[in-house]
């Protein structure tokens, strides 16, 4: 077993609980319907699904926040909510789930909500409950107001979810970030679309390989030396000191100043890859305000995506799963 591992399995095991980080972003809830097809509609034609079960969960911004709790760090998180049923859903599970939501606000707009229709392991139908509209100037402050009082409480990272609902405008997002800076806190971000100018001088970006292909004017393959290559023009126009890019079944790369890091991703079937990024970001981000390096968090994160790709639907690791996982990788030898 070696040092850096021995050091992986005791940040895991007790020193997440130490860290707090604030969670920022476009807070959602996802409803999911599980049910039986058997027969197609008199009425028209669709099938009928006879619903069985039934599962709400933190999504978006909400999702990140979940992730932090499940693995034992101190959670808060800011967004906007409508005043509706689905918000509700929401605060009771941030109540279970012990995440501070000082930071939420109620606006006119509905609670972005996510209805999904699944039969047997397919999804037939996805229902939208949103108004994607930039938040109006008076909840933004309100937003940028709750985050400046949190750093000055005392704070050990910040996410900035996008999930281009409305919560992290340009100036929301600047705002943020040059807070973050001023009080030497890192920000880290989960960005969405192709205007990443609002992203201006953050510490940590996490992209896919599709949102890095929509800010580039021509499009690259997921192959190393492309991403590195992205990376740097990422760090070079936007200011950004550190790109963790995610490449589906190529695993991660994780470029800074000083060193290029690519992680193969752990080898298993794939079931679903919804709220991996939200994962990835939350384990990073707890990793290294934690005092994990950039190579440490970014081998964690990719270890408890492993865990959520292999279910269905949104889902958040716990400590509990993430332990286990690296005890296996441990274990059996795995290199870095």
């Amino acid at each position: 077993m070696t040092a850096k591992k021995d050091r992986l399995k005791e940040f895991v095991t007790t020193g997440m609980s130490k860290v707090h980080v604030l969670v920022v972003g476009d807070v959602m809830l996802d409803k999911y319907y599980y049910g039986e097809v058997t027969r197609i509609s008199p009425e028209a034609p669709v099938p009928i699904t006879r619903v069985v079960d039934t599962k709400d969960t933190m999504g978006g911004a909400a999702n990140v926040a979940h992730n932090l709790a499940l693995l034992g760090c101190k959670t808060s998180i800011a967004g906007f909510v409508g005043n509706d049923y689905h918000c509700q859903t929401l605060i009771d599970k941030f109540i279970s789930r012990g995440i501070d939501y000082k930071g939420i606000i109620y606006r006119e707009e509905p609670t972005t909500t996510k209805l999904r229709v699944i039969g047997g392991h397919q999804q037939m139908l996805r229902l939208d409950f949103e108004d994607v509209e930039p938040v109006k100037a008076l909840y933004a402050n309100r937003l940028v107001n709750y985050v400046e009082q949190t750093l000055e409480s005392g704070i050990d990272a910040v996410v900035l979810s996008d999930y281009g609902k409305g919560a992290c405008t340009e100036d929301v997002c600047s705002s943020i970030i040059e807070m973050c800076n001023d009080s030497e806190v890192p920000v880290f971000v989960d960005p969405k679309g192709w205007d990443w100018n609002k992203y201006m001088n953050a510490d940590y970006i996490t992209p896919n390989v599709k949102e890095i292909n929509m800010i580039l004017e021509k499009p690259i393959k997921n192959r190393d030396e492309a991403i590195h290559q992205a990376a740097n023009y990422i760090m070079s126009k936007f200011k950004i000191k550190n790109v963790l890019a995610t490449r589906s079944e190529c695993g991660m790369s994780m470029v800074t100043p000083s060193e290029v890091i690519h992680i193969p991703t752990k080898s298993q079937e794939v079931f679903d890859v919804s709220g991996a990024g939200d994962t990835v970001i939350a384990v990073f981000a707890l990793g290294i305000a934690g005092g994990l390096t950039p190579r440490e968090a970014a081998y964690l994160s990719n270890l408890a995506a492993s865990v959520v790709v292999a279910k269905l639907g949104t889902y958040a690791v716990s400590r509990e799963e993430l332990e286990g996982v690296l005890l296996e990788q441990m274990k059996g030898g795995n290199k870095e």
